[in-house]
């Protein structure tokens, strides 16, 4: 579906992307990981057609900054850094709807699952948002279309522990079509992917397919006890939706299945106060009963 051939890309002297060659093929779902600097948005500026560059690039046998509008119709995208658009949510959305022939009903329907009141927001300018209801809206958008290629850059950036976990259930299931996802951490978007591209100097120094994935539906069910209560402790995992079973000493609540590194890098602060962790996965069969209640 994406053919790259001797790719360069400068900016004032400074190649950022050098030499680069690389295919993804139709229903392919990349990582694409490296420090920043690596060169990893500059590829998906080029992808989208924004960059003139040396070397061709070619969507379906057509070039981004040539044929712009006819890729950009195939293309959901979620960027880094979200654009300062005036315009109200509900005209974004008719307008993004509109290039792709989608029901604007079906992104607010994922905007609703994500966690935000569309009703409130829909005449509301898109800049006059929070960071974290702006990324909402710019993954509903994207995911809403039927798009044949999704390019996600940190899409998880300014989410909260409940919407990164719809977000990776939507991702989860959403089986058709070809995916690029960035990131700076490989454990966050590792069971989401078929393929690890990393990048460096803007070359491609790592290209391996991944093995045996952990499903993205995955949760853990986690209880936690502490020896006293402590607001810091009560905070910290209210963020995560646990709820209090024992006067503010005994934590309930669940994990999405990627999140939990980082999870249990939170807890690693209350070192001190915990006695107790007991997490333990779900079947797929559980985590199926829990989304139909």
């Amino acid at each position: 579906m994406i053919t790259l051939t001797s790719v360069t890309k400068t900016f004032k002297r400074v190649r950022v992307l050098d030499d680069l060659s690389l295919e993804i093929g139709r229903e392919e779902r990349v990582a694409l990981v490296g420090s920043n600097g690596a060169g990893k948005t500059t590829l998906i500026r080029c992808l989208l057609g924004e960059y003139h560059h040396e070397g061709t690039l070619a969507i379906d046998s057509r070039s981004p900054r040539q044929d712009r509008a006819e890729v950009l119709a195939k293309v959901g995208f979620v960027p880094q850094l979200p654009p300062p658009l005036r315009m109200p949510v509900g005209e974004l959305i008719r307008f993004t709807a509109g290039i792709g022939g989608t029901d604007p009903a079906r992104i607010e329907t994922i905007g609703e699952r994500m966690g935000l009141d569309m009703a409130a927001i829909r005449r509301r300018p898109f800049v006059k948002l929070s960071g974290g209801m702006k990324q909402k809206v710019l993954i509903a958008v994207a995911l809403g279309r039927d798009a044949e290629l999704l390019i996600l850059d940190e899409p998880a950036a300014n989410l909260d522990p409940a919407a990164r976990r719809v977000l990776f259930g939507l991702l989860e299931e959403r089986k058709a079509g070809t995916m690029i996802i960035t990131s700076h951490r490989l454990d966050e978007v590792a069971a989401l992917v078929t393929r690890v591209i990393e990048m460096d100097g803007g070359r491609v120094v790592l290209d391996d397919k991944v093995q045996d994935a952990v499903s993205m539906a995955g949760l853990l069910t986690c209880r936690l006890t502490i020896g006293r209560a402590d607001e810091a402790f009560a905070r910290a995992v209210g963020e995560w939706h646990f709820r209090d079973t024992g006067e503010g000493r005994v934590w309930q609540g669940e994990v999405a299945g990627p999140d939990r590194l980082r999870f249990l890098g939170m807890l690693s602060r209350y070192a001190g106060l915990l006695t107790g962790i007991d997490m333990q996965e779900k079947s797929p069969q559980e985590v199926a009963d829990a989304r139909q209640a």
